[in-house]
Order: structure tokens, then C-alpha cells, then sequence
């Protein structure tokens, strides 16, 4: 791919992905609200932009991935985005965020004539690092066609739930609030071993490795008991189980689980 692709978030997950994109031998133009993020990357060859618009190109491709709905609202309003985004032009959306505010901002973007994809992902900065992200697409087929090499140089495998937005989001905050219930299991879990003098460490090393032989949790399982600190920074829990319980609540689906876990994640303490 030759044209040089904006990129708009450095966070945790945009980090790794940006180094993967720049050796993979794209061109990136990068925009992140705390500017000095970038200096690393314009060292690798990267461009850097002052404004969220400094990094789109008329019908070019724009990849963002911040932190939350006012976060990704506040660079599509910005000034001038949509705009410079123009005719022809492609938002790969790969932040955790409501599908109501993604359909809105489709809208938004199709009244300029260009397209908004959704790809959410699953994985922590290690997989993404690894490109072991697996990423949940939705949106409009032109758009998926032009986004996708950018898509497999970031993760394992990417699923495409059709064109209607919203449904990789809604997929994605599916996962999540499994993860979490996990999570909370695992935590309380551990906790009750540790407090019984038996090893948390051996304890979960062997549930991980037989009962619960899968991913989340094996790595959360180590988490908890290896480096709790990294599950305190930037702790998401609350802000996604809000979500899932909110999409829920839209369709009538049952929320028992979500309203529990969201009153105890508010005091959750790990080990």
C-alpha cells in the first residue's frame, strides 16, 4: 500500500500497532492528544499532525483507536476532519465504543461521501504487539476491501459480522463482559486460596492447565497474581460492562450478571 495512512491514537494499543504498521512498510501520519507520543515514531519515519485533520488526505484512509465515545466523537467533530476525510475517503474505527455512537458517526461520514468501518479488537499491548490481535469487522464492503492490509498486518484473524455498524462493536462488548465475569471468578477465586494459605500461583497454573485451559484464563489467571499493577492502570471494566448492560437494556436482554459486576467492580480490590 503507498498511500500514507493516518493513524489517530498512541495509547497502549495504538503503540504496537503503529510499530507493527511502520515495519510492515506503510506510511503513517499520526495525531495524538498528548503530541509528545509521536516523537518516537517520527524518528522510525512517521509524519506528525497538530489536529486530527492533519493526518487525514482526501479520500485516503484514517485508523483510529482512543479510549472511549467522547474521545472518538471529539476527533470526527473536530474541525475540518470530515471534511479533508472527504469523497472516497475511509474511517477504520478500531476503538471499544457504543454502536450507537458508531451508526451516528457512519451517518456523519456518509453525508461527505466517505465510509466508516468498525473493526474492534480483542487483545492486550502483548498481542498487539505480537500481531495477535483478533479483530471483530463490520461495515461497508468497498470500505473492508481497502482496509484489509492494513487489518492483517496487525492481528491473527479478523471476522466480519456484514455491513451493518454495529454489529463488530456489539460482538466485541459481548467478549468483553465474558472476559470480565472471568476475571471477577478468577479474582475472587484466588483470593479464597490466598487468604487459605494455599499458593495462588500453583493453584491457577493448574486450573489454567486443565479445567480452564484458555486464554483468559491463563494470562489473567497470571496477571492477578503476578503483576495485579497492570490490571489497576487503565482498568476498563466498569466503563465496558456499562456499555454491554446499556445495548442489553436497548434490546430487552436480561442484565443480572452486568448490574452485579458493575457494583462490585466499582470497590473490586485484586487479591
Amino acid at each position: 500500500m503507498n498511500e500514507t495512512i493516518g493513524m489517530i491514537g498512541l495509547g497502549d494499543l495504538g503503540q504496537p500497532m503503529a510499530r507493527n504498521l511502520l515495519a510492515s512498510g506503510f506510511k503513517l501520519k499520526l495525531y495524538n492528544r498528548t503530541a509528545s507520543k509521536t516523537e518516537a515514531f517520527v524518528a522510525l519515519g512517521a509524519e506528525a499532525g497538530v489536529m486530527p485533520r492533519d493526518v487525514t488526505t482526501p479520500g485516503g484512509i484514517v485508523l483510529s483507536i482512543v479510549s472511549d465515545d467522547d474521545a472518538l466523537e471529539s476527533v470526527v467533530m473536530s474541525e475540518g476532519f470530515l471534511g479533508q476525510l472527504g469523497a472516497g475517503g475511509v474511517h477504520l474505527s478500531m476503538s471499544t465504543v457504543s454502536p450507537q455512537l458508531a451508526k451516528k458517526l457512519a451517518a456523519m461520514h456518509a453525508e461527505h461521501g466517505s465510509l466508516y468501518v468498525e473493526a474492534p479488537v480483542f487483545g492486550r499491548p502483548a498481542a498487539a504487539e505480537a500481531r495477535q490481535l483478533w479483530i471483530c469487522e463490520a461495515g461497508p464492503a468497498a470500505g473492508k476491501e481497502r482496509v484489509k492490509p492494513i487489518l492483517d498486518a496487525l492481528g491473527q484473524g479478523t471476522f466480519d459480522f456484514g455491513e451493518e455498524i454495529g454489529a463488530g462493536l456489539t460482538v466485541k462488548l459481548a467478549g468483553n463482559f465474558m472476559i470480565i465475569s472471568a476475571w471477577q471468578a478468577i479474582q475472587e477465586a484466588l483470593s479464597m486460596v490466598k487468604r487459605s494459605g494455599v499458593d495462588p500461583e500453583a493453584a491457577i497454573e493448574m486450573l489454567s492447565s486443565t479445567l480452564f485451559p484458555v486464554p483468559v484464563y491463563q494470562s489473567y489467571g497470571k496477571l492477578i497474581v503476578q503483576n495485579p499493577e497492570q490490571l489497576r492502570t487503565n482498568w476498563i471494566g466498569p466503563k465496558d460492562v456499562g456499555l454491554f448492560r446499556d445495548v442489553a437494556g436497548q434490546v430487552g436482554s436480561r442484565t443480572d450478571l452486568a448490574e452485579l459486576l458493575l457494583g462490585r467492580l466499582k470497590t473490586a480490590k485484586i487479591l
